[in-house]
């Protein structure tokens, strides 16, 4: 036994899988009638949030620090102030990245470590009712 730890990165597939994962996301987010009140809180353009999930989970992941090297801590409650997030838009972002997940990692294990925190941190996201 060598004793080398593996981050959730590289067990995914490291660079390509975030990126098919953060990709996927996004395009499910923009087409789904069912994420139309998450999507409605997004810019128009979703090229620059799909890059800051990608900085953001690389560095999440166990990747490199991309994230916080381009944009210092994350604080990610604050930054998200400015967007109204209630129950159906946490709802509607879960829908989407689970069906993401769901596509982009293969591994169902490594999917049941990866979800609860995300789903954690989703609803820490809601700043209304």
């Amino acid at each position: 036994m060598g004793g080398e730890t593996i981050t959730l990165y590289d067990a995914i597939g490291g660079d390509a899988t975030v990126r098919a994962l953060t990709r996927r996301f996004y395009e499910l987010m923009d087409t789904l009638p069912e994420a139309a009140r998450c999507r409605a809180v997004h810019p128009p353009s979703l090229e620059g949030s799909e890059a800051k999930l990608y900085d953001y989970l690389t560095g999440y992941l166990g990747g490199p620090p991309v994230y916080v090297k381009k944009h210092g801590h994350p604080r990610l409650r604050s930054r998200h102030f400015a967007a109204p997030i209630g129950p159906e838009e946490t709802a509607e972002w879960l829908l989407c990245f689970r069906q993401a997940l769901d596509e982009t990692v293969e591994n169902p294990k490594l999917r049941d470590i990866i979800w609860p925190p995300i789903e954690r941190l989703a609803y820490h996201m809601q700043n209304k009712e």
